[in-house]
């Protein structure tokens, strides 16, 4: 008998290591990574319907419609590498477009396996995303707890003293945040009430963060 196809959702905060965890997912399950940014930009640069449909909403600044993401992500999903699944990484991102995704496999027999849930609390993440410093000089990137420089706010490489974004600062992080969870929440909840969402601890050493997700998609 056939294997059903594996469609994993993967979500979670910034700071949350989620594009870490979903390269070594990729790389466990041999199941392609399908991030939606990635195919944003493929679509736009070969030129295709979609990506020229996209185009005109961007260069107007307004949102792409989902009927238009969903189009790409089905597009996407429809080629030969998928036909065991995929792991989806960014998208959905709203209720609606997880039900217009749950809808468009619907119609081809096929469903959303498992969704995992790297969740970390709010505090480390910030810590996480405020201590990056990046060198004046080469733009060599640090990070004071965990990949610090030998000199404190100084670079290996050419000694330029290192700074922080505006974007990674402490209160700018807690905004992201916040916009992060009004909208995500809601869509966690969604797919926990189908009975497919698994909780990851993501404040733990990266190796057991996934190890706990390669159990969570063989367990679903």
């Amino acid at each position: 008998m056939a294997t059903e196809p594996k469609f994993i959702v993967l979500v979670g905060p910034p700071g949350a290591g989620k594009g870490t965890q979903a390269v070594k997912l990729h790389e466990a399950l041999n199941l392609p990574h399908v991030a939606s940014g990635d195919l944003f930009r493929q679509n736009l640069k070969d030129e295709t319907e979609l990506g020229l449909k996209a185009r005109s909403y961007i260069e107007r600044g307004e949102l792409v419609p989902d009927d238009v993401t969903i189009a790409m992500v089905m597009e996407r999903l429809s080629q030969p590498d998928c036909v065991n699944g995929a792991l989806l990484d960014g998208f959905p991102r709203t209720i609606a477009q997880a039900e217009a995704l749950d809808q468009a496999l619907a119609a081809r027999g096929q469903k959303i396996s498992v969704v995992p849930y790297i969740s970390v609390p709010d505090e480390v993440l910030v810590e996480r995303l405020s201590g990056r410093r990046l060198c004046r000089v080469c733009g060599k990137s640090y990070h004071i707890l965990f990949n610090p420089p030998r000199q404190p706010r100084m670079c290996d490489e050419d000694g330029g003293e290192l700074y922080q974004r505006d974007d990674d600062k402490p209160e700018t992080v807690r905004n992201r945040l916040k916009v992060y969870w009004e909208r995500t929440s809601p869509l966690i909840d969604y797919y926990r009430r189908r009975g497919v969402l698994v909780e990851i601890n993501g404040d733990q050493p990266i190796e057991k963060v996934a190890a706990d997700l390669r159990t969570a998609v063989a367990d679903d």
